[in-house]
C-alpha cells in the first residue's frame, strides 16, 4: 500500500541520517587525533561556532561565521563534505557534533587549559615592560606554549591567503585558553628600540597583519557599529567598556550625542586586572582591527577619535 511505501522511505531516510551523523562523529574523532593540521582547523570550528546548549539543539551564537568556518573545514578536508548542509544554520553543527551537542561546549578549551597548567610559563608572575622578542623566545622554548603558538600561526600564516575571520578565531582560542599571567605577558609586550627581530615577534604575537589589518582601513565608527551587530563582539565590547571605561558607561552608556561631548581628559581608565582581562578578551574580534578617523565629516571626528582612544590608546596600560 501507499502507506507502507511511505513508511519504508521514512525508515530509509532516517537510517541515512543516523549513519551520516555517526560517520561525521567518526571523522571528527579522526580529525582531532590527526597530526596533519586537521585538529587546528577543528579547534577554530569549535571556537567560531561557540557552541551553546539550547534545549537539546546546538546553537551557534554567530551562525553565519560558524557555517562559513564549517565550509572551510569541508573545503580543506573533503571527507567532511557530506557532513555539511546549507539549508539550516543549526544543521551543520548538529550533524558534525551529534551527541556532542549535549556535552560541555568547552571540552577542547578545558583540555587546552589542562595542558597549560603543565607549562613552566604558567608559574611565572607577570612583569611589565618585557620585549616581545624575549616573550616570543620563552614561548617557543616552552613545549606547551610553542604547541599552541604553532596552531595559531598555522591558521594566520602569511604564506597563504589571509582569512581574517579564521585568524581572529585562532587568536581568540590562543589567548582565552592560556593563563592570565601569560596572556598579559604576550599582549603587553613591546619593542623599546628599532629592533627588526622584536617587531617581527610582536607582529606574530599580536596577529599582524592578518587579524588586524583591513584594506582600506575602516573608520573607528564603523568598527563599533559592526561589532554591535555581532552578538559575540557586542558582549565583549560591553564588558570592556564597563571594566575599563566605567566613567563613560555610567555617564553616557550608548548615547552617541553624549559621548561626543567627552574629551580624552574626561576619560579615566580603570587599568585594573578586570580591565586587562576584558582588553585581552577583545583580541581576535573586530575591536582589534586597525581603524582610522580620516575621510570622515568634521561632525563625525570627535566621536571617532573617542572610539579610537578607547580601542587603541596604550595610556590605560602603560
Amino acid at each position: 500500500s501507499l502507506y507502507s511505501v511511505f513508511t519504508v522511505l521514512f525508515m530509509y531516510f532516517t537510517s541515512i541520517s543516523t549513519a551520516q551523523t555517526t560517520d561525521c562523529l567518526h571523522l571528527r574523532e579522526q580529525c582531532i587525533n590527526d597530526a596533519n593540521g586537521c585538529k587546528s582547523v577543528w579547534n577554530v570550528v569549535e571556537d567560531v561556532c561557540n557552541i551553546s546548549v539550547l534545549g537539546n539543539r546546538c546553537k551557534a551564537e554567530d551562525a553565519i561565521g560558524c557555517n562559513r568556518i564549517i565550509q572551510v573545514l569541508a573545503e580543506e578536508y573533503p571527507e567532511f563534505k557530506n557532513c555539511v548542509c546549507t539549508t539550516d544554520d543549526l544543521c551543520s553543527i548538529t550533524t558534525l557534533l551529534g551527541k556532542q551537542c549535549s556535552l560541555d561546549k568547552d571540552n577542547i578549551s578545558t583540555e587546552t587549559k589542562l595542558q597549560w597548567s603543565l607549562s613552566a610559563l604558567s608559574k611565572q608572575a607577570y612583569t611589565a615592560n618585557r620585549t616581545c622578542l624575549d616573550v616570543n623566545k620563552e614561548c617557543v622554548e616552552d613545549e606547551v606554549c610553542n604547541k599552541q603558538l604553532s596552531l595559531y600561526l598555522k591558521v594566520c600564516s602569511v604564506n597563504k591567503k589571509c582569512n581574517m575571520e579564521e585568524c581572529q578565531a585562532a587568536i581568540r582560542f590562543f589567548y582565552q585558553n592560556m593563563p592570565f599571567e601569560v596572556a598579559q605577558m604576550m599582549t603587553f609586550c613591546d619593542c623599546i628600540q628599532p629592533d627588526e627581530s622584536c617587531h617581527r615577534a610582536r607582529e606574530l604575537l599580536h596577529g599582524k597583519p592578518c587579524a588586524v589589518t583591513a584594506v582600506p582601513p575602516p573608520s573607528c565608527l564603523n568598527v563599533i557599529h559592526v561589532c554591535e551587530e555581532n552578538e559575540l563582539c557586542r558582549k565583549k565590547y560591553t564588558t570592556f567598556r564597563s571594566k575599563c571605561w566605567r566613567h563613560v558607561t555610567k555617564k553616557c552608556y550608548d548615547d552617541e550625542a553624549c559621548l561626543e561631548t567627552l574629551i580624552k581628559g574626561d576619560m579615566p581608565c580603570s587599568a585594573n586586572a578586570d580591565c586587562k582581562a576584558a582588553y585581552i578578551s577583545n583580541w581576535g574580534t573586530m575591536l582589534r582591527v586597525e581603524c582610522t578617523c580620516q575621510n570622515l565629516l568634521p561632525t563625525e571626528q570627535p566621536l571617532c577619535k573617542l572610539f579610537h582612544h578607547m580601542l587603541h590608546s596604550k595610556s590605560c596600560f602603560s
